[in-house]
Parts: C-alpha cells; sequence; structure tokens
C-alpha cells in the first residue's frame, strides 16, 4: 500500500498502482516524503480525487495499542504499537541519584515537600500514565497524517468479572453489597484462596 498525501500535505485515499507512483516519481511529478510506511506527495493539484469513509480502530492496551484504518470493503493499514513500561523504572533511579548528591558532602539543596508536583498541581498525572496518554495521541496523529480519517472508534472495555462468572453458572447476578461478599470473603488472601480452590 503507498500513501499519497496532496500539494498541502494532506492525506488522499492510499494506492496500490505501483507503476503510476514510479512514473510520477520519475517525471518529478511526485515526492518521497517517509520510506516505512511508503509515502509520497504530490507536486501538482490532481484533477479529481475521491475521499471513501475511513474509520479508525483503536485498542488501547496498558502494553500495546492495536491500530486499524478501514473502508467498508477493506484494512488500509494495521499497526501495533508497544508502550513503555520502564518509566516508574527510571523515576526511581533518579530519585535515588538525586539522594546520593544529597548525602555527599557537596552544596546542594535540601528536599522541600512543599514543592511536590501533585500538591502544586491539580489534575497532575503519574509520569507512566502521562506517557501511555501521549503515546495513544500521538500513535493516533500519526495515522492521520497518512490516511483522511473521518471516524475514530477507541474500545475502552472493563470488564465485570463476577457478574460474567454468576451469569456461566447460571447464578443470580450481583448487585450492590453482593460485590463485597464474593468467592475470596474470608480468606487471608489470594495465595489461601487459592490453595483451597485448587486443593
Amino acid at each position: 500500500m503507498i500513501y499519497v498525501l496532496d500539494i498541502d500535505g494532506n492525506p488522499l485515499m492510499p494506492t496500490k498502482r505501483c507503476k503510476k507512483v514510479c512514473r510520477l516519481l520519475k517525471a518529478k511529478k511526485a515526492k518521497v516524503v517517509k520510506r516505512t510506511p511508503f509515502t509520497i506527495q504530490l507536486l501538482y493539484e490532481p484533477d479529481t480525487h475521491v475521499v471513501q469513509q475511513i474509520t479508525l480502530g483503536v485498542d488501547a492496551g496498558s502494553k500495546h495499542i492495536g491500530l486499524s484504518p478501514c473502508t467498508d470493503a477493506k484494512e488500509l493499514y494495521a499497526e501495533d504499537a508497544k508502550l513503555r513500561t520502564d518509566v516508574s523504572k527510571k523515576l526511581t533511579a533518579r530519585r535515588e541519584a538525586r539522594r546520593t548528591r544529597r548525602n555527599r558532602k557537596t552544596r546542594y539543596r535540601k528536599p522541600r515537600f512543599n514543592h511536590r508536583v501533585h500538591s502544586k498541581h491539580k489534575g497532575w498525572l503519574a509520569p507512566s500514565v502521562e506517557q501511555k496518554i501521549t503515546c495513544h495521541l500521538n500513535v493516533i496523529r500519526k495515522v492521520t497524517k497518512i490516511l483522511p480519517v473521518s471516524k475514530i472508534v477507541i474500545e475502552a472495555a472493563s470488564f465485570d468479572t463476577q457478574k460474567l462468572k454468576a451469569q456461566l453458572a447460571g447464578q443470580k447476578l450481583p448487585e450492590g453489597k453482593d460485590y463485597q461478599n464474593g468467592e475470596m470473603k474470608d480468606w487471608l488472601n489470594v495465595k489461601d484462596y487459592v490453595l483451597y480452590r485448587d486443593r
């Protein structure tokens, strides 16, 4: 699939016509913008161009993001973006280095607890969560730069496992306090419960 941008850099419908694209590149009527995914930009205004309805499906996850823009007939692009999972470890290493600097016999400021970010800024997010949100927005933005996306559908599912188990067993569905009286109610911890459950 070859992705096409118009003369202003706005995305057009992609094409599979490699010979036509080669002719345009040789005649200097188009230029290569990106190698992966292969994207060209037209250097002239096309006579006609049809833009179909493209829906971008986003499967948001904690470690992977699935992207799939589709028309009614076919999928135009597919990507599995991997999210970083090392942000909290790196912040811990930075914090430890900062503490060792304070303890050395060097001139360095003491910790000031009234300068902490979460106390100053309302609506503050943890850096690991903020990085995941930023990454989601960046990958969506990347797709909208090469395809004329008209609609974005994000799958954000949360499952009620107690309700699913009750339905499968044919029992009464949990309501209100039933959620507090689950399978593990009188057990000390998960390990004890699992040892009993699995005999």
